[in-house]
Parts: structure tokens; C-alpha cells; sequence
């Protein structure tokens, strides 16, 4: 935290090249969740842009109550969010009540141990790019980018509970699709 704050301090003083350390420590992040909602390119692009503007003209706002890096995901999702609606596109598809399971949803799914052979992993990737726009993130943020529910929850401002949900019907529709694949292998 200590890190953010001299950052934070150094940008709002217009240290030269402090904004630029702050886009490059950054910026996979922003890039990682705009593209796994809208999977464009070229909109991806843009939207990171609009990120870091937002990140720039509000960074006096920082309260230091998360991360920097929980807050600029944040704008991150919520950036993306926007255009999706704008766009008038499905992102989060409505399958009825949550499921009771969904408190079984733990830590000890390893998505990496389930994708052994390199075939499996691109079949893998090609199912997560599937899933509707909101479970992508999820997924992504909790098992590709480690993060805990809590964190997730903070980036894209659901609960946790409907952050569990999310993973809970997403691994449902991977497992669905590994199971066609691996039926299909055999």
C-alpha cells in the first residue's frame, strides 16, 4: 500500500513519467478484463484509454480504502460495463433463481491441473471465451489472476455471493463443454 501511495503522490504532483509508471504497472490488468468482456480489439483499445483517463482525472479521489489496483480495475469493469450497455449487449445471461449450491463453490478448483495436455488448454480457452461477458471476468480475475472473492467482488462491484454465483455457472458450462470434448477424444 505504501507503493500506491508514493505513486499516487508522485502522479498528483506531475512527477515526470509517474503517470507513465502508473499505466505500465497497470495495464495488463485494465487490458486483461476490457478484452475479456468485449473481445474486440480495437474497442479494447479505446477503452483502456478511457480507463486511464478516468484513472487520471479522478485519481485525487483515491481514498486509499483498496488497492490501487482493486480501484483501477474497478473503473476497469465499470468503463466496459457502460459500453456493453451502450452496445445494448446481453452480459450477464439470466438463468432464474441462484442455486443453493452455490455456497458449495470453494478454492481447490485448479484450473490450470485441469487442462494437462496443450489441446485441452486451447479448448479450455476457446469454453471461458464462451461464457457470457460477466462469468469471463470472474473466472478470469478468480483463477487466472488469482484474485479472492473479496478482491473480485471489489473490482467488478457484485457481491460476493453473486461472485460465487458467477463461478458456480460458469464451471457448470466448462465442465459441460470439457465433458463433450473429452467424450468426443474417447
Amino acid at each position: 500500500m505504501n507503493e500506491d501511495k508514493e505513486l499516487v503522490a508522485l502522479v498528483l504532483g506531475r512527477t515526470p513519467g509517474s503517470f507513465e509508471e502508473l499505466v505500465q504497472r497497470h495495464q495488463q490488468l485494465v487490458w486483461h478484463m476490457v478484452q475479456r468482456m468485449v473481445k474486440h480489439p480495437e474497442e479494447t483499445r479505446e477503452l483502456c484509454q478511457e480507463v486511464f483517463l478516468r484513472v487520471h482525472r479522478n485519481l485525487s479521489g483515491f481514498r486509499f480504502e483498496s488497492t490501487l489496483s482493486t480501484w483501477i480495475g474497478s473503473i476497469a469493469f465499470s468503463v466496459a460495463n457502460r459500453h456493453l450497455q451502450r452496445k445494448r449487449l446481453e452480459i450477464v445471461e439470466d438463468d432464474g433463481e441462484l442455486e443453493p449450491l452455490v455456497e458449495r463453490v470453494g478454492d481447490d478448483f485448479d484450473l490450470e491441473a485441469a487442462c494437462a495436455d496443450e489441446q485441452l488448454v486451447a479448448h479450455m480457452r476457446a469454453a471461458v471465451d464462451t461464457l457470457p461477458s460477466v462469468q469471463r471476468v470472474v473466472v478470469s480475475l478468480y483463477h487466472l489472476d488469482e484474485l479472492g472473492i473479496a478482491e473480485v467482488s471489489a473490482i467488478t462491484g457484485l457481491p460476493a455471493g453473486t461472485v460465487k454465483s458467477h463461478l458456480f455457472r460458469a464451471r457448470l458450462r466448462l465442465e459441460q463443454k470439457l465433458d463433450r470434448y473429452v467424450e468426443d477424444k474417447t
